[in-house]
């Protein structure tokens, strides 16, 4: 069962991990916290040039790599998309040019090729 709502916690870890990844050099385009029916929990979503690797478990290692350390108990369960993916996209595509995106809330609605029950966003470009 997908949670309902996203709770604080995985808001601040999110914060953070973009943060850390800012700080190690990876231009995060998009990031956010959603709930899809896909996944039991509500995943990390991120998008970055510098992520779009020939093999997508690179894009992980890499990440990994970044966030040794950093979260004692566990880190957050992360979905990293290439920049082409129709999600990243559409919502570069629909959000880009706002003026601020961070801590909107989408839901109940299907971007790109996804169904989003939730989600809090920390940055479109």
């Amino acid at each position: 069962m997908v949670k309902a709502s996203l709770v604080g916690l995985d808001i601040e870890a999110g914060f953070r991990v973009v943060s850390l990844l800012e700080t190690a050099g990876v231009a995060v385009k998009v990031a956010l916290w959603m709930a899809t029916p896909e996944y039991e929990e509500g995943r990390l979503v991120l998008a970055s040039p510098s992520l779009d690797q020939a093999h997508p478990l690179r894009a992980y290692g890499k990440v990994a790599e970044i966030l040794h350390g950093e979260f004692a108990h566990s880190r957050p369960s992360l979905l990293i998309l290439r920049m082409k993916d129709p999600f990243i996209q559409k919502l570069r595509q629909t959000f880009s040019k706002t003026t601020s995106v961070e801590g909107m809330r989408l839901g109940g609605q299907t971007i790109g090729d996804r169904f989003v029950l939730d989600a809090f966003v920390y940055r479109i470009q």
